[in-house]
């Protein structure tokens, strides 16, 4: 399992992610902003108080929201938000 090690925002919705394989990737994050968890990233000032948790290796934000690394590293698709029919 991948780990990130370092993450920095680089606009109002995208990270510059490095993982401990030494992969970086720029990861657009606005298809995570919805919900009572995501909804607050859209707020710039918060999407930027991304920190890296040691604990989960992952990027995490001050509300506990948090992503997988495996998503976040490339190797799978995020789920699409829920639309009005699900």
């Amino acid at each position: 399992m991948v780990a990130v090690i370092e993450a920095q925002p680089i606009d109002d919705h995208t990270l510059r992610v490095r993982f401990d394989d030494g992969v970086e990737r720029e990861v657009d994050l606005s298809d995570v902003m919805w919900g009572p968890m995501g909804e607050p990233l859209k707020d710039p000032e918060f999407f930027r108080q991304v920190s890296v948790d040691s604990g989960l290796r992952t990027v995490t934000w001050p509300n506990g929201f948090d992503l997988d690394p495996e998503v976040l590293h490339g190797d799978y698709e995020p789920m699409p938000p829920p639309t009005a029919s699900d």
